[in-house]
């Protein structure tokens, strides 16, 4: 797949698992402090609606030169700055859950739909504003599925409902993780990880 038709079929996965979430558990605890209204408003804020801002915001220069960078940058910062990020994030998810109204599915849809007709207009290589920094659309919007499967996995583990990734998304999400493993160095131990040599740490996270 190219990282536009995975980035929808992402979207697409998410939108039908929040189709199928019981309607009497949106309360319920979903990640951490949220609820899994709290987490649904995330993913639409980041990774849905953020879609056709950024892509409607061109950069003069470009900062992040990948997926794994856009993800190590944040892992760069002061911690007074990733406590304010921290913060915010936590903020904005509870306001875009608030919004969903009785129909969240619904309103996931249709900003799917606006993110899927931004990204029509958008080059590989168009260089747009991000939260990093300037990036080219080719290497941001891959970090957008990365979000869409991580919190989709997140979802449903909450709900305790299967939740089937295509394997493009996956494989790309995953692989994204350990190019951030890389960045942060931390590669060797991951590696020897996934080889059976090794083991990671408890809490272990590249993000």
């Amino acid at each position: 797949m190219s990282f536009r038709d995975t980035y929808l079929a992402a979207a697409d996965a998410f939108a039908d698992l929040v189709v199928r979430l019981p309607a009497d558990g949106w309360h319920a605890p979903g990640l951490g402090k949220w609820t899994r209204r709290d987490l649904v408003g995330h993913v639409v804020s980041s990774a849905l609606r953020q879609v056709p801002e950024v892509l409607g915001n061109p950069a003069g220069h470009q900062e992040i030169l990948s997926p794994e960078g856009y993800w190590a940058f944040a892992r760069s910062v002061s911690a007074d700055r990733y406590a304010a990020a921290v913060a915010a994030s936590h903020d904005d998810a509870r306001r875009t859950g608030e919004g969903l109204g009785d129909d969240p599915a619904d309103l996931v849809w249709h900003v799917i739909g606006e993110a899927a007709a931004a990204l029509a207009t958008a080059g590989d290589l168009d260089l747009v504003e991000t939260p990093a920094g300037g990036m080219q659309v080719a290497d941001w919007i891959p970090t957008r599925t990365f979000e869409l499967a991580v919190h989709g996995l997140d979802l449903a583990d909450s709900a305790q409902m299967p939740f089937q990734l295509p394997g493009d998304v996956l494989a790309d999400s995953a692989a994204i993780a350990a190019r951030v493993a890389v960045a942060l160095g931390e590669g060797p131990l991951l590696l020897r990880a996934l080889t059976g040599r090794g083991t990671l740490p408890p809490a272990f996270t590249v993000v």
